[in-house]
């Protein structure tokens, strides 16, 4: 099981150089050559292995035949003496160059869409469009932890002295307004076609290996102390892994999912944690889309996904915009991704609420998760984008909409959802 396609790598090895060169990734750049090497000799020796092989087939019938007449077999057995010891040898060096060869593949990336911009980080992500207008207000405005606090609609204080920054407690309206928003995300998409699904929360290590790279992504999880299980960064993961090992009927793809779950993330890295707040956390609730579908509707379905989000963000009457993410933003498995972000008044920029990535063929590779076409089994694409991250979405909701007396008006669209309720104020 392996992400990368070695036959990239074996028919045309200078698609994948270019890709790592635009990537600006040049310590795998040897890795390629170092696998193509690799293949050519696990090939040769495969080629042997396979001929000794048949030529042991052949002396267990000689003599077999030779044993049926009564003739002696002595010199047959001596002749064939080497042999076992000459296969052993060869199938312990195939073994080898597998392995070898199977620890780079898993580690090389997705081959990009030529679309993806070139850059350095996420300060070179390229903007598409910008949608609605950013508020001003009469008044000093207040980060969004000043407002929740203020109106006694949530408590980070008792939360940090029992589990430490990156957790909250929520209260009242503020907990209705959650399951608003859960409620509202669900009922656009699964009038769209997508099954709401509730997975698991844990995974075993073998599953979460086929959704990701566990050594890119490793540090942001929990792992559950002895036992093979993690905590699942997103309902992706769960989502794409159950259909490892299987077969999809041309006729029922695409087959599409709302996932709806916590989320658990160590957030390690440059970004960090918040001390305060429920924008960057350790656990958060998500609604996920997810794709599975033949190659050939892949990037026309990437569109969908980021139209569903945007969707959302026009109801809400949320200015956002979206971003074509670059190369050096992209991470290892999409092979394209745009970001939807909203606009947060306190910071006075735009912050990421939406991820969308079209996977191609990448986990399902890795997961054998295949299709019945025509022309015989091939690999499905899969794709996944946040819905709505509710804790980054109230965020945006709070700060854009919050009034002088420090209450917070409700979206319209939300207001049947909360009983009739226009405004957050104080419990």
């Amino acid at each position: 099981m392996v992400m990368f396609d070695i036959k990239i790598i074996r028919n045309d090895i200078e698609i994948a150089k270019k890709d790592l060169e635009k990537r600006g990734d040049k310590e795998k750049l040897d890795w390629l050559q170092n696998v193509s090497d690799k293949d050519v000799e696990f090939r040769k020796l495969k080629v042997e292995l396979d001929g000794l092989r048949k030529e042991r087939n052949k002396i267990s019938l000689s003599i077999a035949e030779a044993k049926k007449k009564g003739d002696d077999v002595k010199k047959i057995l001596a002749d064939a003496k080497e042999l076992p010891k000459k296969i052993a040898d060869i199938e312990l060096r195939v073994g080898k160059l597998q392995d070898d060869t199977k620890f780079y593949l898993m580690r090389l990336p997705n081959i990009l869409h030529e679309s993806v911009p070139k850059g350095k980080d996420d300060t070179e992500n390229v903007e598409i469009k910008t949608v609605g207008k950013i508020p001003k207000f009469t008044f000093d405005i207040k980060n969004h932890v000043d407002i929740v606090e203020g109106l006694g609609l949530a408590d980070f204080d008792r939360s940090g002295k029992i589990a430490g920054n990156g957790f909250y407690f929520l209260k009242g309206d503020l907990v209705f307004l959650e399951q608003a928003l859960i409620r509202f995300a669900l009922d656009i998409v699964s009038k769209k076609g997508y099954l709401p699904v509730y997975p698991p929360l844990m995974m075993s290590r073998k599953a979460y290996e086929g959704v990701t790279d566990l050594s890119d992504f490793e540090t942001m999880m929990y792992k559950i102390e002895d036992e093979d299980g993690y905590l699942i960064a997103t309902s992706e993961h769960p989502l794409v892994g159950q259909h490892m090992d299987e077969i999809f009927e041309s006729g029922v793809l695409p087959v599409k999912y709302a996932g709806i779950s916590p989320c658990f993330r160590k957030e390690i890295g440059s970004h960090g944690v918040d001390e305060k707040g429920i924008f960057r956390v350790h656990q958060f609730n998500k609604v996920e889309q997810i794709i599975f579908c033949k190659p050939a509707d892949s990037w026309k379905l990437h569109e969908e996904l980021i139209k569903n989000a945007e969707e959302i963000f026009k109801k809400l009457a949320l200015p956002y915009r979206v971003v074509n993410i670059c190369t050096g933003d992209i991470g290892t498995v999409a092979a394209k991704k745009y970001d939807l972000e909203a606009w947060l008044p306190h910071q006075k920029r735009y912050r990421e609420m939406v991820s969308c990535s079209n996977c191609t063929d990448y986990q399902a590779r890795r997961l054998r998760i295949r299709y019945n076409s025509k022309d015989g089994v091939k690999l499905v694409h899969t794709l996944n984008s946040t819905a709505i991250a509710l804790g980054r979405v109230m965020v945006a909701i709070i700060e854009n909409n919050q009034l002088k007396d420090g209450s917070v008006k409700i979206p319209k669209v939300l207001v049947p959802y909360m009983g009739g309720k226009t405004k957050l104020e104080k419990i």
